[in-house]
C-alpha cells in the first residue's frame, strides 16, 4: 500500500486501480451472461471488429498498438497493466539511485514503455484467448457449425456463450441464444442455425453430427 500511495506513482496507482475495477465487472458479467467487451467493440461506433478506428492516423496507430487484434477492452486492460508496472519500475529504480522523479517525467517514460510492450502482449493474448466474433460481415462462415455451449443453460432470455471451431481450425465464443423454444444446458453440444449484428441462434445438435469434444470446457486442444 506505500507504494500505491507513495510519491509520483499517483497514476500508476489510478491505473492499476482501473484495471482491477474493469476485471471485476467482466467477470460479474459474464456470470450473467454478458460481456462488456463484446458492449465496448459493438457500441462504439466507427470501430472494427479489432475494435480500432477503420482511417486516419488514429487507425494507423491503434493498428500498430493492437497487434494482436484482440478487444478493445482487453487491449485497454493489457496497456493499463503496462502502463502501471512500467510507472512503478521506473519509480523504484529511481528512488534506489537517486531520487523519485517528478511525476510528468516518470508517467511519460511509463507511456514510452507501455507502447511495445502493450503491441507484444496483444500479440501473445490473441493466441491464447478465444476471440468472440463480432463481424456481421463473416457471421455467415459460422452457421451450420456445431459447439458446445460453455456459459448456459441456452434460452431466450439473456445470451450465453458457445465455443466453435471454425474451418480453419480456429475457436470462437459467440454470443449465442437458444432458437425458437429450446432450452440447452451448459456443455450441451449445438448447432449454430441463425445469426445477425453478433447475435447468434442455436439448437441441440442432431446425433448424426457428433459433438468436439475438445471445444468443452476444460478440455485439452492441440
Amino acid at each position: 500500500m506505500d507504494a500505491l500511495a507513495g510519491a509520483g506513482t499517483y497514476p500508476f496507482a489510478i491505473a492499476a486501480l482501473i484495471l482491477v475495477g474493469l476485471v471485476a465487472v467482466e467477470l460479474v458479467a459474464m456470470l450473467v451472461g454478458m460481456s462488456v467487451s463484446a458492449f465496448v467493440d459493438h457500441g462504439l461506433p466507427g470501430h472494427t471488429i479489432e475494435g480500432h478506428a477503420e482511417h486516419g492516423p488514429l487507425g494507423a496507430w491503434m493498428s500498430w498498438l493492437n497487434a494482436g487484434g484482440v478487444p478493445l477492452l482487453v487491449l485497454i486492460m493489457i496497456w493499463l497493466a503496462c502502463f502501471a508496472i512500467a510507472g512503478f519500475a521506473i519509480q523504484g529504480i529511481a528512488q534506489a539511485v537517486f531520487a523519485t522523479l517528478p511525476t510528468l517525467v516518470a508517467s511519460l517514460g511509463a507511456l514510452v514503455l507501455a507502447a511495445p510492450a502493450t503491441r507484444t502482449l496483444s500479440r501473445w493474448t490473441a493466441r491464447i484467448i478465444p476471440r468472440e466474433e463480432t463481424s456481421v460481415v463473416s457471421q455467415a462462415e459460422f452457421i451450420g457449425l456445431t459447439g458446445t455451449v460453455v456459459l448456459g443453460p441456452l434460452d431466450q432470455g439473456m445470451p450465453g456463450r458457445v465455443r466453435v471451431r471454425d474451418a480453419h481450425g480456429n475457436v470462437h465464443v459467440l454470443r449465442t441464444k437458444a432458437a425458437g423454444t429450446h432450452i440447452i444446458a451448459q456443455g450441451a453440444a449445438v448447432l449454430i442455425v441463425d445469426g445477425t449484428g453478433g447475435l447468434f441462434e442455436a439448437i441441440p445438435a442432431p446425433a448424426e453430427l457428433g459433438a468436439d469434444h475438445s471445444l468443452k470446457p476444460g478440455a485439452t486442444q492441440s
